[in-house]
């Protein structure tokens, strides 16, 4: 199976603290994975070098058949831009413009010209063709994420990844935002990788990566949010790693 990103070894630091330890795992094509722990797991930080957003202290990250490692900063933002989707719990919408300008903005900086045809097919998908002339503000939170979804598959990316993407909203929308993911994975042949604390929500996805210590401890094949639940209450208490 082909990995859109991989990590080999990865480790990280922060002073003192080992954040991540020897992690190495690919993210296959074509796939909706959830990634969970316990709060300070490493999932976060797994994320941030998976994405190029952060550098490991030691071991590989490759994108796109790319070591991350060996790009200066002005060549990883480039990449990330390029080949890397991102979408946040807090929407990062920028008030001030459109919608249908929030969905370009990021190709705009990076000089590349929209697709128009893909973006018109992205916006009928997620049933805001007629909130285009609207600001963020004049939006639910539910459309404002199914927004900010579309500007993270504008330029087409190999991955993207979603930070706690329904943390934010109600029970209705966080489902709606679910199968639009899932069905962006399934239709689409998108790879999404998505952090969430909410069993429920990690349920939706593929498979499910579990992080404790900064370790990878588990791969949960179709995940059910029980025995997700168990998984962490397992975890918390200091249980089988």
């Amino acid at each position: 199976m082909s990995h859109v990103v991989t990590l080999s070894g990865v480790t990280k630091k922060f002073g003192g603290l080992v954040a991540l330890d020897d992690v190495s795992l690919g993210f296959p094509e074509g796939r909706f994975i959830a990634v969970m722990g316990p709060s300070g797991s490493g999932k976060s930080t797994l994320i941030q070098c998976a994405a190029a957003l952060d550098l490991p202290t030691s071991g590989s990250v490759v994108i796109g058949g790319v070591d991350v490692s060996t790009l200066n900063e002005t060549r990883r933002t480039e990449l990330r831009r390029s080949r890397v989707g991102f979408v946040f719990q807090s929407y990062n919408l920028l008030p001030a413009i459109t919608v249908e300008e929030n969905l370009t903005l990021s190709l705009r900086l990076a000089g590349r010209r929209p697709d128009r045809a893909w973006i018109a097919e992205l916006v009928e998908r997620v049933g805001l063709k007629d909130r285009l002339r609207h600001r963020p503000a004049e939006l639910s939170g539910g459309q404002q994420q199914r927004a900010a979804i579309v500007r993270a598959l504008a330029g087409r990316p190999d991955v993207v990844f979603a930070d706690e993407p329904t943390g934010a909203l109600d029970l209705r929308s966080a489902a709606q935002v679910l199968d639009l993911l899932r069905s962006l994975v399934d239709d689409l042949g998108q790879t999404v990788v998505m952090v969430t604390h909410d069993p429920a929500a990690a349920a939706r996805a593929h498979d499910c990566l579990v992080m404790a210590d900064g370790k990878l401890v588990d791969v949960m094949p179709a995940p059910t949010a029980q025995a997700l639940a168990t998984r962490l209450t397992q975890l918390a208490s200091g249980g089988v790693r």
